[in-house]
C-alpha cells in the first residue's frame, strides 16, 4: 500500500510513473463500472483548491492524486514531504496506452478540447497505439458543465460506449468539478482528468522540448505560446505559490 503525503491541503499518493500506470490497469480488470477518477495537480490547481470548494470537493473523493509540475515536486522535497516523481496527465496517457499492449483492447473515450481536435486526437491513437480502441470522442461547446442542456446526451453518448478509461480535457478546475459531480452516473472504470493532453495527442497543441521540462520551465513554453490566455494566470500564481510554501514550511517547523 502506498503512501499519501498532504500538502497544501492536498492529500498526495506518492506514486511513480509506473505504480500509477499500473494501478489504473488493475482498476480497469475489476468487471464493475464504478467511475474512479485521477488528478494532476500543478502550481495553478495548489493556488485554485485554498479558495474552490467545489474543486476541494472534487480533490478529496478522488482515488488517486498525482503531482504535476516540477515547483510542486521540488516544493515537496524541501518540505521533506519527497513524492517520488512526477506523474502529470500529458505524460501519463502515452504510458498507459504502452503499458496496454500487454493485454491489447483497452478501451478509450475522449470527452473535450476544440471541435475535430478529438476525433484528430482519436486517429494519432488508433496509429500510434493500435491495440487501444476509441470507442468515442466528443468536443463539448464553450461553457460545458454538470448543468449544460447537453450533458444528459455526453452522459448518454459515453454510457452507451462503455470505455474502460475515459480521458477529460475541459480545463481545471471544471473538468474535476464535473467528473466529481458526475461520478456516479459515469459507466466507466477510470476518469483521468487530463487538461491539455488531447490536444498534445491531436498536434494542436506542442508540448515544451524535453529540456525544458527537465528544468521545470514548461509553464514558460505554455505561456509564450498562449500568452493572452496564460500570462495573467501564471503571473498570479508566481505570486501565490511561494506564500504557500512558506506558510506550509512554518507550519510544519513552528517555532
Amino acid at each position: 500500500m502506498h503512501k499519501r503525503l498532504k500538502m497544501f491541503g492536498i492529500d498526495f499518493d506518492a506514486l511513480t510513473m509506473p505504480e500509477a500506470v499500473a494501478k489504473v490497469l488493475l482498476w480497469r480488470e475489476e468487471p464493475d463500472y464504478r467511475c474512479r477518477y485521477l488528478v494532476t495537480p500543478n502550481v495553478d490547481h495548489v493556488v485554485k483548491f485554498q479558495k474552490d470548494q467545489a474543486l476541494r470537493a472534487a480533490y478529496r473523493d478522488a482515488a488517486m492524486v498525482t503531482v504535476d509540475g516540477k515547483p510542486v515536486l521540488w516544493a515537496s522535497r524541501l518540505l521533506g514531504k519527497s513524492l517520488p516523481a512526477l506523474v502529470p496527465g500529458s505524460d501519463f496517457c502515452p504510458a498507459l496506452f504502452d503499458a496496454a499492449k500487454a493485454k491489447p483492447g483497452l478501451r478509450v473515450f475522449l470527452l473535450g478540447a476544440a471541435e475535430g481536435v478529438a476525433v484528430r486526437a482519436a486517429e494519432t491513437i488508433s496509429k500510434r497505439w493500435p491495440w487501444v480502441t476509441v470507442v468515442g470522442c466528443y468536443s463539448p461547446p464553450m461553457g460545458f458543465n454538470a448543468q449544460s442542456a447537453e450533458n444528459r446526451q455526453v452522459l448518454d453518448m459515453i454510457n452507451q460506449a462503455k470505455p474502460d478509461v475515459l480521458l477529460i480535457g475541459l480545463g481545471a478546475p471544471k473538468q474535476e468539478i464535473w467528473v466529481h459531480a458526475m461520478q456516479d452516473q459515469l459507466q466507466v472504470k477510470v476518469a483521468l482528468c487530463i487538461g491539455a493532453t488531447i490536444d498534445f495527442l491531436a498536434g494542436e497543441k506542442m508540448r515544451a522540448p524535453k529540456f525544458l521540462r527537465t528544468l521545470g520551465l514548461e509553464w514558460l513554453h505554455r505561456m509564450l505560446s498562449e500568452p493572452k490566455r496564460l500570462a495573467g494566470r501564471y503571473w498570479h500564481d508566481a505570486k501565490v505559490f511561494p506564500r504557500l510554501v512558506l506558510r506550509e514550511f512554518i507550519n510544519k517547523n513552528p517555532t
